[in-house]
């Protein structure tokens, strides 16, 4: 058992490191400064207290990265000029989900409700400046994603000839409104969205994978579709299985009760909870945090499958002993694990393809566990 467990503030440097570390990647946030840089940053105003804003505008947009720095958040560059960072995002082939937030219609760079240009403009210019620094350092594209809740995601991704992976998250949801409100607008969206029309607007699109929010595996809102529903076991997910066709999908948020059942029904969970100390989940299984980049084979699945709360402590320190990185591991174990997920989930690919574009980091398709803004999403104001 660790010690006791202090989670930093969402966001930041040291959450996005410990994120990273403790699983097979991380989802930040990105919004452009008024100099035109990266700060990492969710919120469409300045998450601090009030009492610091000292008279200045409260919109990210409008202050400058060396002022938000001050305040304690991180950029873009924090993150790439980080070894830590660096080792586990390239080395290790673990995973960043780069999140694109649209400014506020009321903010400098989205000034006008009815004028989205400078709101399309602002995105063009993040991703942008996003892709030529991930280049710049040798980040592979196979270990990035750039989204956003914009549907009109794809002209800016050919506009801007950008080659990293990419997604529209829907529903789609404004700029405007509190938290509620929100989602309130994006009900309807969701309720004449059936998971196989999503899976199928994303494929259709180009997309690279399917953003998916967790309500579609909720019995409560999943009764509310408009169509046929997918699950976590039995029928209902041989046809989730059937409507991937093999895509990606990444679900948000995956509490720790549902995790077990999200990554073995072949979806990628992003989690608010990395605490070490959390090894056995409340659904009663082990916890593993690399699925993908940690794999366990179908023996060592079976070992921790079976693992029971009195003695799963032992095996996991067994495991984690023994099972190699996705990195070290030789080409014969890389196609059995290839194989053992191909039967698993009915991946329709070829496994020499697969293992080909798979050399150092897993392969796209992979089932991970993802760090949401790093280690969790904390309470408001991010920074005290």
């Amino acid at each position: 058992m660790s010690e006791e467990w202090s989670q930093s503030p969402e966001n930041t440097l040291l959450s996005l490191r410990h994120g990273i570390t403790h699983s097979d990647g991380i989802e930040l946030d990105i919004r452009l400064t008024s100099d035109n840089e990266l700060i990492v940053h969710h919120d469409s105003v300045v998450s601090i207290p009030e009492d610091r804003l000292d008279g200045r505008s409260k919109w990210v947009e409008s202050w400058s990265l060396e002022e938000l720095k001050q305040q304690g958040f991180c950029s873009l560059d924090d993150l790439l000029n980080d070894s830590v960072i660096e080792n586990q995002w390239i080395e290790q082939g673990k995973m960043v989900c780069l999140e694109f937030k649209r400014p506020h219609f009321m903010s400098p760079k989205g000034r006008g409700l009815f004028k989205k240009s400078r709101q399309v403009n602002t995105l063009s210019t993040a991703m942008k400046i996003a892709e030529s620094k991930l280049d710049e350092r040798g980040i592979p594209n196979q270990n990035s994603v750039f989204y956003s809740f914009y549907k009109g995601i794809k002209n800016i991704i050919d506009e801007q000839s950008i080659s990293r992976n990419w997604a529209g998250l829907l529903p789609s949801v404004p700029t405007i409104g509190t938290r509620t409100l929100k989602r309130m607008y994006a009900y309807p969206q969701y309720f004449t969205t059936p998971f196989s029309r999503l899976a199928k607007i994303h494929r259709n699109s180009g997309s690279s994978m399917i953003p998916c929010a967790m309500e579609y595996f909720s019995p409560l809102y999943s009764c509310a579709l408009f169509g046929r529903t997918v699950g976590l076991e039995g029928k209902r997910r041989e046809y989730l299985s059937k409507c991937q066709m093999g895509m990606p999908t990444y679900v948000w948020p995956t509490k720790p009760h549902v995790e077990h059942k999200v990554l073995n029904a072949g979806l990628t969970a992003l989690t608010d909870n990395l605490d070490p100390n959390l090894t056995w989940l409340p659904s009663g299984n082990t916890r593993w945090v690399k699925p993908a980049t940690q794999p366990l084979d179908e023996n060592q699945s079976k070992l921790l499958e079976n693992a029971s709360k009195e003695n799963h402590l032992s095996i996991l320190k067994q495991l984690e002993s023994e099972v190699p990185e996705w990195s070290e591991c030789d080409e014969q174990r890389k196609i059995m694990l290839i194989k053992y997920w191909r039967k698993k989930w009915n991946w329709n690919i070829d496994v020499d393809n697969l293992l080909a574009s798979s050399f150092t980091s897993p392969p796209w398709e992979s089932v991970r566990l993802i760090g949401h803004r790093g280690s969790g999403k904390t309470p408001r104001p991010v920074i005290k």
